[in-house]
Formats: structure tokens, sequence, C-alpha cells
């Protein structure tokens, strides 16, 4: 039973981020309905979920969005939610008919979250885009990447998902909290732009105090640093090396012998943090890190004050004995997946169900939510506002 029970979600079927935060509030146990279009729904087999694992803990329910009573068997279902979550560009859900003001009129401690890359407002507002883009203009973009090098971005990782779907879980979570007090719902505009310029504050902080400039590749934690980097090993394999504290580099010394290299050479060792002498040392410790395989870089550095780690594939953190021993990773129908996080120790949150079928559970849905008998259900499925 985890800490979101008893809390009930609408999910508005859509790609990427909303999809994420849905599954985040599923995971922590809430009851969460995927509302899929009508079109989607070609049946399947229960027995073999889909591998959309975004989609995973949620039921169902097909309906067409674009007829009248469709919208209205989604009204009713909003009147018993604490929450709806839709990922449209602005002014799509209005003109389906379930904007915020409809919805709220239903039902009035209603939390509305809204996922978009650039907002519900603003020059950009109703144009396309994607992570890169919405990382681009939220001033991350710029600093990601080596030095010299065109600026390269972390996959989809910054926009859609951290600046995006854990930015709306986080405002809906915040928004359900104010609603059991005031008793009143609201809208919660959760943007990528947003959400991603929120993640740079402590860059922001550094430029401020002078710790940080716009040239990428040259400032501490961007690879410019020899004690800030990854590495490569004598088996093509690679290691992560964070070793920012004075003690924590004292331990690199010790384990890289990086200082005797320098006496090797009858030169003394510059000081950790003298900038100019960074592209020397970062140059000593690759020849050094090349000398050994990741296994024995493994052998010698875990368990230090080093920070260090292996540089994982995602098959190989899934069996690494860290990952094991904590359950980081989990199987659910045969897929392995990231388990629910974070961890609570009295509620602790679980995987509800596989991913389901578009429709999948559209009849039980129905009953459930809305208290619908056979005939309604028959009725509104002749009708082709449910499938």
């Amino acid at each position: 039973m985890g800490p979101l029970t008893g809390f009930k979600v609408i999910e508005i079927a859509g790609i990427g981020p909303a999809p994420f935060t849905a599954m985040m509030l599923s995971d922590m146990g809430a009851d969460v309905i995927r509302v899929d279009r009508s079109a989607s729904v070609f049946g399947g087999d229960p027995a073999a979920p889909p591998l959309e694992l975004f989609n995973r803990g949620r039921r169902s329910i097909g309906l067409d969005l674009k007829s009248p009573e469709g919208v209205e068997v989604l009204l009713e279902l909003v009147e018993g939610a604490d929450a709806l979550i839709e990922g449209f560009r602005p002014g799509v859900a209005e003109r389906l008919g379930f904007g915020p003001e409809v919805c709220l009129e239903r039902n009035p401690k209603l939390v509305f979250g809204r996922m978009t890359g650039w907002g519900q407002d603003g020059p950009y507002a109703l144009t396309a885009g994607h992570d890169i883009n919405y990382i681009a203009l939220a001033g991350v973009l710029a600093h990601l990447g080596r030095e010299g090098e065109k600026p390269t971005p972390p996959i989809n990782l910054v926009g859609d998902f951290g600046g995006g779907g854990m930015l709306l879980a986080f405002g809906t979570v915040c928004a359900l909290l104010e609603a059991t007090k005031s008793g009143k719902g609201q809208v919660v505009d959760a943007a990528m732009v947003d959400g991603s310029a929120t993640l740079m504050t402590m860059m922001w902080a550094f430029k401020s105090l002078g710790f940080w400039n716009n040239e990428r590749g040259t400032n501490l934690l961007d690879t410019a640093a020899h004690f800030y980097d990854t590495y490569e090993c004598a088996d093509g394999q690679f290691v992560s090396i964070g070793a920012i504290e004075p003690q924590f580099y004292a331990e690199l010394l010790k384990c890289t012998d990086l200082e005797a290299s320098y006496s090797a050479d009858s030169m003394d060792l510059p000081n950790q943090m003298d900038r100019t002498a960074w592209p020397e040392m970062k140059d000593r410790l690759a020849g050094i890190f090349r000398t050994k395989s990741r296994d024995e870089w493994c052998e010698i550095m875990e368990g230090t004050d080093i920070c260090f780690a292996p540089v994982l594939t995602m098959d190989e953190a899934a069996k690494h004995p860290h990952n094991v021993s904590r359950g980081t990773f989990t199987e659910v129908a045969g897929i392995t997946q990231p388990a629910p996080a974070p961890r609570f120790d009295r509620t602790p949150g679980e995987i509800q169900r596989p991913p389901s079928h578009a429709g999948q559970h559209t009849d039980e849905i129905l009953g459930e939510w809305l208290g619908a008998d056979a005939e309604r259900i028959v009725g509104l499925r002749s009708s082709g506002a449910v499938a």
C-alpha cells in the first residue's frame, strides 16, 4: 500500500513525460486509469502485456473524446477523481470539451495537471517541440558537452523526464496535499522548459559566484577537471571519477600513483584546482587508467572514498551487486525494469500491474467508477463512445 493509496487519477493517454508522471503516481499507490483513444483499441491478450513500460500499473479505458457522449463519460469519471493529467498543446483539452474550467465545475477539488514543453502561455506556447528544444531554450544544452565540441543532449532525460514528468508528479502531489486542506482544486502548469531551468539552479549559483563560465567543457563539473570525468580502461570499458573534495582527491592520488608519475619526470604535482594544469593532469590520468581493465580498477577503487563507479550499460546495471542488493531493478511479466522510487519504510510503492492493452479495462472501470450497469455499457459501446 503506497503513500498515494486512495487517490484516484485520470491520465489522458499521451507520450513521454505525462505517462511518466502517471507511472510514478501509480507506483506510489494511486489508482490511475489511462484514457486511451477508442481508435487505439484493438484487443490484446491480457496474458501478453504490451512492452510500453511507462504504461505499467494502470488500467485502461477506451473513449472517443471527439464525441460528446465520450466526453460526457470522461466528465463523469472526473466527478469521482482527485486529479487529471493531460499532455496536449495549450487549448486542445478545452476544444475537446474537458478543459480545466469544465472539469473544475464538475469537481471543485480536482487537480488538473498539464504537461507541455513550452508552458500554457508565452511566444512559443503553441509551437511543436521536443526535449532537445526545451533544454536548449532553458539554457541547459549549451553547457552539455566537451570543450571545442558541439552541445551533446543527455538523451531525453533532462527535458522530458527530470524537468517534465517528475516536475508534474511533484506539482500534482503538492496540489493534492493543498486540496486536502482547502477543499479546492487547481491547475498545475508543468512546462519542460521551466523544469529544465530549475534543474540548473546550482549552476546559476556558481555563475553568480564566478565559478562557472559559458564555455562548455571548461568548468568543474562539465569534464574539464581531471578529477571529474570518465576514463577508458585497457579493455575498452570506462570508469567514472568524481574526486572533488581534497580528502577524496588524496585517495585518487594514492590509488593511481598520479603523483609518482610527476616525480618520475622530476616535476612537482600541480595543485588540484590549478585549472591551467588540468589538461596535462587529465592526459596523465588517462594513460594510467589505460594500463588496467575496468574490473581491475574496480578491485582497486571500489570501497574507497575516491568517488568511483564503473560505467555500466543498462544490462550491466541490472546485474550489479549493489543494485541487486537494493532491488533497484525488478522484473514484471518477464521484463526487467527500474523498480519504484523513492523508498518508503512504512508504505512502500509497488508496480500494481504490467502495462495494459488499450481499452482492456473499459467495462470494469465503467462499472467500478460510474456504477454503469450492463445495459448502459452496451449502449455506450454501440454508440462508439467507448471501446
